[in-house]
């Protein structure tokens, strides 16, 4: 069924009302038709109708929304192609950066090295050779306020071999 028909099907208002009274736990035709205040009668075309339609079910318990039925028809009526996904970098940088700092560092490494490799391109140049006391305040920078500190962040970036050091001068290969 398409969801155009199960608008349709719920367009009437006494199948919608039944529908409603089945949701709301209404098991038998007697508590359907008392719950939607409708007649006996009323009250079975609606769920023969919407039994046809496989909204509902019955079971032999009693009557019910058929959920697996609804999670279909969520899918089908979904969009066919899925928006496109969002730059993975992006996303990463979104999700451990506020403001310019480090919220925290990802325990997966693949999320570390890119937020580690966007650190490193903002704050060191290629070539350039930096004393201790230089790449700890750039660091400094991007740690305050969140949960990661400077050491941290630069022993990754010398583990990453994003930046290399030597005697306490540091440079980024």
């Amino acid at each position: 069924m398409s969801s155009q028909a199960l608008a349709g099907a719920l367009a009437d208002d006494r199948r919608r009302a039944v529908f409603a009274a089945i949701v709301l736990g209404a098991a038998d035709l007697s508590a359907v038709a008392s719950r939607a205040e409708l007649s006996t009668r009323d009250a079975a075309t609606a769920v023969r109708r919407l039994v046809d339609l496989g909204v509902v079910t019955d079971d032999g318990t009693g009557l019910r929304v058929d959920g697996r039925w609804l999670r279909e028809q969520a899918r089908a009526s979904a969009p066919a192609t899925a928006a496109p996904a969002a730059n993975p970098r992006e996303s990463i940088l979104r999700t451990f950066l506020r403001d310019g700092a480090l919220t925290r560092l990802p325990a997966q490494r693949g999320r570390r090295r890119v937020l580690l490799e966007h650190v490193t391109e903002r704050s060191f140049e290629t070539g350039v050779q930096y004393p201790e006391r230089a790449v700890d305040d750039a660091l400094r920078a991007w740690c305050e306020g969140g949960a990661a500190d400077h050491v941290t962040l630069r022993r990754y970036l010398v583990d990453e071999r994003l930046l290399s050091r030597d005697h306490g001068v540091y440079w980024r290969p």
